[in-house]
């Protein structure tokens, strides 16, 4: 008989303090596993059915987004799901202690979105490109997944950032980062900036990034920011394109309040969360953008740091002229 290991997880997390604490659940208490992914990936239902068979062989509860469950019944067998094990994507924080993401680093925003206020853990798996933030690659999900059940594994706070606009009610909530750019035209907007309500500059420029430290290695590296480490408390603040020769970005304290104006314009303002959520604004238009109060928790593997990461799939600090020195010189 196969021995419930739900029963005993431990796992290990990176507090706000940047020191490790331990997580015990309670003895007969059941880590419910949450499924989701990216419908547009390939062989997505056919992985789906192989981590339900393992979830039930072991003796694993486990729940389905209600989207995912339709496409993996419409092109794999998957018998025995009852009504209470698919649920719709915005009922997923409240249905699952543990939540896996099938896809790539999008999905991994998309989902943190989701289910980052109740705390639910996410362990990303990558079924895209790159796979920044989801880490697990496919031939690595089983034994990441028997680490995860043995409670082998830790968990990351990453923060996150919270937009809010004076024309909606609407609070836009990001991993990566806040966008406020101009909209549907080449020419270039004044953007007032200001933090803790103290003038930092008027920005004439295509736009503004504001992004948290998970963010320094998306738009913002893109946009010649610095990379900053997940652990760090800050925001960056960083114009694109900006037409001047100095302005650079500004790495500011997580507990900064940053204000953008953005007096009237010919244009509307274009805000986006992670590139997914967005908004287009008549001017004038201001935005505030604070940290928000809630972390996103990420589920990470035990024998992988953030710079082994880093060093593997953006290939920082590789010597072309001895692509393999770095990687060999772990004590």
């Amino acid at each position: 008989m196969h021995e419930d290991r739900s029963q005993r997880v431990k796992a290990q997390f990176c507090g706000r303090d940047g020191k490790s604490g331990e997580v015990h659940r309670e003895q007969g208490a059941n880590l419910k596993f949450g499924i989701a992914g990216n419908l547009e990936k390939a062989g997505l239902p056919e992985i789906v059915r192989r981590l339900v068979g393992r979830f039930r062989k072991e003796g694993v509860d486990f729940v389905i987004e209600a989207s995912l469950a339709k496409l993996v019944r419409r092109h794999s067998k998957l018998d025995g799901l009852r009504i209470s094990q698919v649920v719709p994507e915005k009922q997923l924080a409240g249905a699952c202690e543990l939540l896996i993401s099938l896809g790539g680093d999008g999905t991994i925003l998309r989902m943190a979105r989701c289910v980052a206020e109740r705390g639910t853990p996410i362990l990303g798996v990558n079924l895209g490109k790159l796979g920044f933030l989801a880490e697990v690659s496919l031939d690595d999900l089983d034994p990441c997944l028997t680490e995860v059940l043995d409670g082998e594994y830790i968990i990351e706070e990453r923060m996150m950032l919270q937009a809010a606009t004076t024309t909606s009610r609407k609070i836009y909530t990001a991993l990566n980062d806040i966008v406020v750019d101009k909209y549907g035209t080449s020419r270039v907007i004044g953007f007032e900036t200001f933090v803790n309500d103290d003038f930092l500059a008027t920005f004439t420029a295509d736009g503004i990034i504001l992004s948290t430290p998970t963010g320094s290695t998306a738009y913002a590296l893109a946009n010649g920011g610095p990379i900053v480490i997940p652990s760090n408390r800050s925001i960056t603040i960083s114009p694109i394109c900006p037409h001047t020769l100095t302005a650079r970005p500004v790495i500011v304290p997580d507990e900064s309040t940053i204000k953008i104006k953005v007096r009237r314009a010919p244009q509307k303002v274009h805000l986006t969360a992670d590139g997914q959520d967005e908004a287009l604004l008549s001017t004038p238009a201001e935005i505030v953008v604070k940290r928000a109060p809630f972390t996103a928790r990420l589920v990470k593997r035990r024998n992988t740091s953030y710079f082994d990461v880093l060093r593997m799939k953006l290939h920082w600090g590789r010597d072309v002229r001895n692509p393999g020195e770095q990687y060999s010189n772990r004590s």
